[in-house]
């Protein structure tokens, strides 16, 4: 799968915002391949958004993909440390997440802004017979 993945974002190089996908991908593969498969997820950042429910159940690794952060944890600045409380949105994301949703957006808008400027492109109609 992650092999069908690359490919698909080696294949579509000539779009800008999937050189961030790639980047939050690799970042977000580093961090769970060095923490033994489980991406690391800072209780404090829990708190702060109100989260804390889920520590006790990170401590007794209840959850097959996440584990609590803690000083044995590598590549913690890549972790799951970033508290986002936005439009009713909460939850705890990586570096490697943003750079995802920045190449997500930049991906859309690029689309958006492409098709604009081939909608406003004159029709070239051949009338020759």
């Amino acid at each position: 799968m992650v092999g069908l993945v690359g490919y698909g974002l080696w294949a579509n190089t000539h779009l800008r915002g999937l050189w961030f996908v790639g980047l939050g991908l690799f970042c977000n593969a580093l961090v769970i391949f060095a923490n033994k498969g489980h991406m690391p997820v800072s209780a404090e950042a829990l708190y702060k958004v109100g989260m804390e429910a889920y520590i006790p159940k990170l401590q007794q690794q209840y959850d097959a993909v996440h584990t609590l952060l803690s000083e044995s944890s590598r590549l913690w600045f890549l972790a799951d440390v970033i508290p986002v409380q936005v439009l009713g949105y909460t939850n705890v994301i990586s570096l490697g997440d943003v750079y995802l949703m920045v190449g997500i957006a930049l991906t859309i808008l690029d689309g958006a802004l492409e098709a604009k400027r081939k909608a406003q492109e004159p029709l070239e109609i051949d009338l020759r017979f």
